[in-house]
């Protein structure tokens, strides 16, 4: 895993919740890069380290819209890490955002201002 100088935060910038962490991180004066999930595609070289940081089940959003349109044997045909990276490669939206890669090389699924206090506090400003 790459330990980064400045937060990287991934997702979708029209996601209610990334719109709620850009802000949360705008607020708290904390410089951060943005990796667009759907201009710049899911990096392939983070999703294992994501997957083995939180878990696969943790990265893949079974909870959002995009989920529940699959059809069923779709849905049925995720059963590992293996078959959730290569759903989460082609359909971004299945990945529970923000994801966020912090300085220290924690990686944090979701947004969570308690859970991110103590990250940011070491974070670039």
């Amino acid at each position: 895993m790459t330990i980064v100088a400045t937060p990287i935060l991934y997702g979708i910038p029209h996601c209610d919740t990334v719109k709620k962490a850009r802000a949360w991180l705008a607020d708290q004066g904390i410089a951060y890069v943005f990796h667009d999930f759907k201009k710049q595609g899911v990096p392939m070289d983070q999703l294992p380290h994501w997957m083995a940081a939180a878990g696969w089940d943790k990265v893949l959003n079974r909870q959002g819209t995009t989920w529940r349109r699959l059809d069923a044997a779709t849905q049925a045909s995720v059963h590992d890490e293996a078959s959730a990276a290569a759903l989460m490669q082609q359909q971004p939206s299945t990945i529970k955002r923000p994801i966020v890669q912090w300085p220290q090389g924690r990686i944090t699924v979701g947004f969570s201002p308690e859970a991110w206090a103590s990250l940011a506090s070491t974070s670039v400003r």
